[in-house]
């Protein structure tokens, strides 16, 4: 049996002799001479990963204005940061979005700018107090003007991620990239035979004071990440860093269509190989690590799991889903996460980087709760109109412009002889008829795209639907297509004017 310590393997880097490799050099290692003749041969194993991680921000120290000023307010580059904790420190996250452009730049755009050494904007405001007299400040910053910029990332380096692929008839755009109608493409994230978490499941040797490599530079965990789920194999890490000593080359800012801004963060953990049972971990495949493959396209925080795939599939390119081949495409790195596997191997073999024990391991049983709602979630059942009109889709013009006159519906859903939804005629749609003196069938003029609901779908969502469609209203079926409701803009308006 093999035993090393700390200790000892610091002593081999510190005199020069100490073997180091990577967790994808170290799966031909163990096949070779087993779990414990490498751990006998090999003392660290590097990790590496670089992938959009959204939980990400940094902290600021500006240093004092005179007069002073307590910033109630602030944005840099017109990105608002959070001031609520001092006069002049605040905390710039990855994800808000600049006030003027919107999703075209972001606090992960700021922190990349401020890296390459690009100067930006800084706004501040306060109400003024008698030590704080300033209620406005206006400057320009560099990275080297400010006193800290503590790069401190929430939640980052989950040990598993769902992959994503959409079930709906058109394209959907989310923070696992745009994902293609029918099952069109599939997206992942991760490393996968590189991954740090995955190579130290039971957090034997990654935990609280672990240092590591964040950003081109060293930096360190400090305990479990936000929604560090490690029963499930969803670990996640809570790491800091001198941002004045990262790199553009592992944080990089990202725009992600129709969801916001991200921030990629290439991170990279040494393992110190203490026994067997580490060799053994560390030397996991692409073929081991499994995840699920969710449709995004429901608007649920549980979504369906469609089948459960490896990496070493997803990373072929294409994966079967539903009896079909399909294209998987990864948002994250594997090029960059070999690098920073590499790089963080050359530091510890050349001296510049040592290896530590966790002052404190992190849990290995826990799991992420679903928020707590204390108010009912309302659902399009409790506030559709259940009375709804609809006309035959052979029926006139006429007579669906005098349907509109006595019902005061200024939609009808049109169906056919079997009570489907086949089209919908608005109010609009017959007023342009007339004025055109066209009195032909409303299967002519009807709109056969018909945006729809369903009556056990939340309000919130059909909300989104509705805005994003710019329709007023909203067809409700059932699972055989037939019309049995409708949901308006005024109807939503009325329900959220309620919980005011």
């Amino acid at each position: 049996m093999v035993k090393k310590t700390i200790h000892e393997i610091n002593a081999k880097i510190k005199d020069g002799s100490v073997n180091v490799v990577t967790a994808e050099e170290m799966v031909d290692i163990v096949a070779e001479l087993g779990p414990e003749g490498a751990a006998r041969d090999v003392d660290v194993v590097t990790t590496g990963t670089f992938g959009a991680m959204c939980s990400s921000g940094v902290w600021f120290n500006f240093g004092h204005s005179d007069p002073p000023i307590k910033m109630q307010k602030v944005w840099m580059n017109d990105v608002e940061a959070y001031t609520g904790v001092a006069a002049v420190d605040a905390f710039l996250g990855a994800t808000q979005l600049s006030e003027s452009l919107g999703m075209e730049y972001g606090g992960a755009h700021v922190m990349e700018d401020l890296i390459r050494g690009k100067s930006v904007d800084l706004h501040a405001t306060s109400h003024g107090t008698d030590c704080y007299p300033r209620k406005v400040l206006d400057t320009t910053l560099t990275l080297d003007d400010v006193n800290q910029a503590i790069m401190v990332n929430p939640r980052n380096a989950y040990q598993t991620y769902n992959a994503a692929t959409n079930g709906t008839k058109q394209t959907i755009h989310t923070y696992m990239g745009s994902l293609l109608p029918r099952f069109g493409n599939v997206t992942y994230s991760g490393a996968g035979v590189l991954s740090p978490l995955s190579n130290d499941p039971d957090y034997r040797t990654i935990g609280t004071g672990s240092r590591i490599f964040l950003g081109g530079s060293q930096g360190y965990i400090v305990g479990q990440g936000t929604q560090h789920a490690s029963a499930g194999k969803f670990g996640t890490l809570m790491v800091q860093g001198d941002m004045k000593k990262m790199s553009a080359d592992y944080i990089r800012a990202a725009n992600f269509t129709g969801y916001g801004t991200s921030l990629y963060v290439g991170m990279g953990i040494p393992i110190p190989v203490l026994d067997e049972h580490i060799a053994k971990a560390a030397a996991v495949t692409d073929a081991d690590i499994t995840t699920n493959i969710l449709d995004y396209s429901v608007p649920s925080r549980d979504r369906p799991v469609l089948r459960k795939v490896t990496y070493a599939e997803l990373k072929s390119g294409c994966i079967e889903l539903n009896g079909k081949e399909v294209a998987a495409s990864s948002l994250s790195s594997f090029k960059k996460a070999r690098k920073i596997a590499g790089e963080l191997k050359d530091w510890i073999a050349k001296g510049d980087f040592f290896v530590t024990m966790p002052v404190e391991n992190l849990p290995v049983d826990t799991s992420a709760r679903p928020m707590k709602e204390t108010e009912g979630v309302s659902f399009v059942s409790e506030i559709m109109s259940t009375s709804v009109v609809t006309i035959d889709k052979d029926a006139s013009v006429y007579k669906a412009a005098k349907i509109i006159m006595e019902t005061a519906f200024n939609h009808l859903p049109v169906v056919s002889r079997d009570n489907s939804l086949v089209g919908i005629v608005t109010a609009w749609d017959i007023s342009k008829a007339v004025s055109q003196d066209k009195f032909d069938l409303v299967e002519d003029m009807m709109t056969r795209k018909v945006i729809t609901a369903k009556a056990d779908e939340r309000v919130d969502v059909v909300a989104r639907r509705l805005d994003l469609q710019g329709v007023s209203a909203l067809p409700v079926l059932n699972n055989e297509d037939n019309v049995i409701g409708i949901i308006t803009s005024d109807d939503i308006s009325k329900l959220f004017a309620r919980r005011r």
